[in-house]
């Protein structure tokens, strides 16, 4: 059999928990839930560093925040590290890069200026040196552009999911007529934020006339006093926090459409014979759980993320792992799963062998971080945090406080189980192994301006972890 294609297709803020085959029926995602049917679904995957460009920095880089110096948004990546791109490229892979990028700007806000939208070429693309139409980033989804060797403006004629899927159909049988093997990785921006009515097509807001949201049960009608400007709620947005959830489900139903398009398309093509098919996301969102919005934090409404992995001929069909799978492991995973040598740099585990039903010894639980404020080097946000499959421990920087939950028992992780003297020997054992954690990863947890003076110089990032 030759080398297996790749098509990585991931969303942004979409929750595990708000798609059908995770449970919600309230969602519209039929294309996804029968893509679990045919795939390896990983129930305990978690986004390290819930954030947008922390996570795509650990993506493109198999290494935990506190490597890649991506601590916060924002930021200008360090090209100067072995990524997954240059992986491919060197193992004769056709690569193809379509949508947000975020690994480039250095600079808050002014998201549609050139300098900041476009990526030139070289190697600020991570060895992504195949077809690319990018954009940095932004978050209004009508009459958008990419940009592919020039800082000129391609558009997107209307609602910018569909274009991009169409160009990735339109890439995908240019791919298929060629020689040798191509991976192709997928950026939709949807369904993050805004969610006003006019960011969403019509037709799936109709989806949701009727349906009755309401607030979740962790809610807190008071600001969690950990939270960043980006994750405090007003009072007007605690109003509106049921009608952005029918946005969201909206914008979440037509990324399902075109889920169901990309899939389509590689039946006609026929790609499944011999293509890896994931389907993931970079974080989620809170929506007034725990007294937060967005995300950047350990609460599994915002870390717990969908990962359906379909290789049809190796893994079985509607399998299930409940594997402890971290946005660092994707990288040497898949590398591994295409017959490629993994970063000598990068920190994930392979987990690889999961995929064709063998037995490892893997991670007991994923090490997850906070670094900061979510766009600005602000102190007093910073926490580390473990998940096993049954428990979440995090503890704070600023104050120290510690909390533990059982995720099995208590699914929307509102008794805090550090405070019970029962629960102190397990609390002892996810303090130690947090520490090891630390130690193993030279994660000083430190605070986040401590970033900003010893890694980055106007937003620029200047070291990596191998250059420590």
């Amino acid at each position: 059999m030759t080398q297996p294609n790749l098509i990585y297709i991931f969303a942004d803020q979409l929750r595990y928990q708000s798609l059908g085959y995770a449970g919600d029926a309230k969602a519209h995602t039929p294309h996804i839930d029968r893509l679990a049917e045919s795939s390896m679904n990983f129930v305990n995957c978690v986004s390290g560093s819930p954030m947008c460009a922390p996570y795509r920095a650990s993506l493109f880089t198999g290494k935990y925040s506190s490597s890649t110096g991506m601590v916060i948004n924002e930021l200008r990546i360090n090209p100067n590290q072995r990524c997954f791109g240059h992986v491919l490229h060197d193992g004769g892979y056709d690569t193809y890069y379509i949508g947000k990028w975020h690994l480039w700007a250095n600079q808050l806000g002014n998201h549609d200026d050139p300098k900041n939208s476009f990526t030139p070429r070289g190697p600020h693309r991570l060895g992504f040196d195949g077809y690319w139409a990018a954009y940095g980033f932004h978050h209004t989804y009508w009459d958008q552009y990419y940009h592919e060797e020039s800082p000129e403006r391609i558009a997107i004629a209307g609602y910018e999911p569909d274009g991009q899927t169409s160009l990735a159909i339109e890439k995908l049988a240019e791919a298929a007529e060629n020689e040798g093997p191509f991976a192709l990785f997928l950026s939709l921006g949807t369904p993050h934020d805004p969610w006003d009515p006019g960011n969403a097509p019509e037709e799936y807001l109709q989806l949701f006339a009727e349906t009755e949201f309401s607030l979740p049960s962790n809610y807190k009608p008071e600001d969690d006093p950990h939270a960043d400007a980006w994750a405090r709620l007003s009072a007007e947005q605690r109003g509106e926090l049921t009608e952005w959830m029918r946005v969201y489900y909206a914008m979440t139903a037509n990324l399902d459409w075109n889920i169901g398009r990309l899939l389509a398309e590689c039946e006609r093509l026929g790609l499944f014979e011999n293509t890896i098919f994931v389907f993931t996301s970079d974080h989620g969102e809170m929506f007034g759980g725990q007294g937060r919005r967005a995300k950047n934090i350990f609460y599994d409404e915002a870390v717990r993320v969908p990962f359906l992995i379909r290789w049809d001929g190796v893994i079985a069909p509607g399998s299930v792992s409940d594997a402890c799978l971290n946005s660092p492991d994707i990288m040497p995973t898949l590398l591994s799963a295409l017959g490629l040598p993994r970063s000598p740099e990068a920190e994930g585990f392979d987990f690889s062998p999961i995929l064709w039903g063998k037995d490892i010894d893997e991670p007991s639980a994923a090490f997850m971080q906070g670094m900061g404020a979510t766009a600005i080097f602000e102190d007093g946000r910073e926490w580390r945090a473990l998940r096993s499959k049954q428990h979440t421990y995090a503890v704070f920087l600023a104050d120290g406080s510690e909390l533990l939950f059982d995720n099995l028992s208590d699914p929307y992780q509102m008794r805090n189980l550090a405070r019970e003297s029962e629960y102190a020997e397990l609390l002892q054992s996810m303090r130690a192994a947090l520490a090891e954690r630390l130690r193993a990863l030279n994660d000083n947890f430190a605070a986040c301006t401590w970033y900003e003076r010893h890694w980055t110089r106007d937003r620029i990032i200047l070291r990596s972890a191998t250059m420590n």
